[in-house]
């Protein structure tokens, strides 16, 4: 059984007050949190939340159901993946959603805890899994991939330049004996990563591996697409996000209403897009929240509002 965790200890919420802010939470409202997490965000949403509000928090990773709001009719904790949004609003009976948060950043918790496999700080088992339910681990990634996708997924998640010289040095270590530990695998790239800045290099590995282990990229795209289509005209998205792939995601949904970024035109030639940027500067953490919590160093606060229907760019 998994101990209790502490929602102070398990992760400290970033962009706290200007996140839920940004939600503007409205009496008898439908929310969503799809990052619960240790429950830090969700708490502040439920603070704001009138008797007849309801708040949805999704969280894949069965460690986080400790940290679940109990005794409070109006909290609804969702064990899933935010990519099935849809269906479980579907399921609750919800035709719409009045704003959604996501704190796209790994917990704390997971950082820390040394039996998953996140952080090479620890010589852990090659794991990253979210829901550890799931089939991929990064053992598998790492040790059954062809060395070209293997390649592909450093550049593309991890936008390591040296990507294939990496790739091929796992492949030689591996072809010894399988890599088992986030020590096996530091050890297996440590010739090929730039001696100068080693660690950001191991840490932009590890984010690739995560990525591809949780298909991270599809699921935001699948969630904000549904979000896009489930917010009701004057709900908002309030989305934290922590490297350039990700934001770049949420940038363009919230820009043109899809992941690419493609503007799409009426039949006047005019732009149409779902959301109204409400901070067309991303907003992001102050000297203080630095401070109190240097994990927050990379974050980035995107807000945006739906439309009404008669809405349109000129």
């Amino acid at each position: 059984m998994t101990a209790p965790v502490r929602a102070g200890g398990y992760h400290v919420p970033v962009l706290l007050r200007e996140s839920v802010d940004g939600l503007g939470v409205r009496p008898g409202g439908v929310y969503v949190d799809v990052t619960f997490g240790g429950g830090g965000h969700s708490r502040e949403i439920l603070r704001r939340m009138d008797t007849t509000a309801r708040l949805y928090s999704f969280d894949q990773d069965a460690d986080a159901i400790c940290n679940a709001v109990q005794g409070d009719g109006r909290f609804h904790f969702v064990r899933s993946n935010f990519r099935y949004l849809k269906n479980w609003m579907r399921y609750y009976g919800e035709t719409h959603i009045d704003g959604l948060l996501a704190d796209l950043g790994v917990s704390s918790h997971h950082f820390d805890d040394e039996r998953r496999g996140f952080s090479f700080r620890f010589d852990a088992p090659l794991d990253m899994r979210m829901n550890q339910q799931a089939a991929l681990s990064a053992a598998d990634v790492v040790n059954g991939y062809a060395e070209d996708r293997l390649a592909d997924v450093l550049f593309l998640y991890g936008e390591l330049r040296n990507a294939r010289r990496i790739a091929a040095a796992i492949a030689a270590a591996r072809s010894a004996r399988p890599l088992a530990t986030t020590g096996d695998l530091a050890a297996a790239v440590e010739r090929v990563m730039p001696r100068e800045r080693g660690k950001k290099e191991l840490a932009k590995l590890f984010q690739a591996l995560r990525i591809e282990v949780n298909h991270e990229m599809d699921a935001l795209r699948e969630m904000l697409a549904a979000a896009t289509g489930l917010l009701a005209p004057g709900g908002r998205l309030s989305v934290i996000t922590y490297h350039s792939l990700e934001d770049r995601i949420v940038k363009n949904f919230m820009k043109a209403g899809n992941a690419e970024g493609r503007a799409v035109q009426d039949f006047y030639g005019r732009t149409d897009t779902p959301f109204r940027l409400v901070n067309s500067k991303v907003t992001v953490p102050g000297d203080e929240e630095l401070q109190r919590n240097p994990r927050s160093r990379s974050a980035k606060l995107r807000i945006a509002e739906k439309k009404g229907k008669e809405s349109v760019d000129e």
